[in-house]
């Protein structure tokens, strides 16, 4: 298990995910209401783990998974999405551990810009990004089903 942990205040230790993390891992991201019926976490982290362009990382303190983060890029920017913190473990410094991980992952690969997508309606998350630099950046997003199906919200 390589430690992708960051230097910060909290003990967070993180690696790349293993298969053994893969249930605590969906539980976490049930439980912090990031998935969707319409996309399969378990899919979601089979088709990310172990390219070379994308990984998921797990921030654990002690034996528990307690963070995570998909991160990956298009050659270009980079990307992340399921960035979650176990509810009862918030305001530990595992966010801005888990989101240093991400953004040192993809500066290893010499990606010079990360973008996130928040809903429109999840302004405490907003607010945790704009402690950690981030800036909303004014776009308009457009997505498309390509097999057909009418769009989700």
């Amino acid at each position: 298990m390589t430690d992708l942990s960051a230097t910060s205040k909290s003990d967070l230790v993180v690696s790349v995910i293993e298969d053994a993390d893969i249930p605590a891992v969906v539980a976490l991201w049930e439980r912090c209401d990031l998935t969707r019926p319409w996309n399969d976490p378990k899919a979601d982290i089979l088709f990310a783990r172990g390219k070379e362009n994308s990984e998921v990382l797990v921030g654990r303190d002690g034996n528990s998974v307690v963070a995570t983060t998909m991160v990956g890029h298009d050659g270009h920017r980079g990307w992340v999405y399921y960035v979650a913190v176990d509810p009862d473990k918030r305001k530990r410094g595992y966010g801005r551990t888990i989101m240093t991980a991400a953004e040192d992952w993809l500066r290893e690969r010499h990606i010079e810009k990360l973008h996130l997508l928040v809903r429109a309606d999840n302004t405490r998350v907003q607010a945790f990004y704009q402690t950690l630099g981030y800036d909303q950046q004014k776009r308009v997003m457009y997505a498309k089903w390509l097999d057909g199906r009418e769009m989700t919200p």
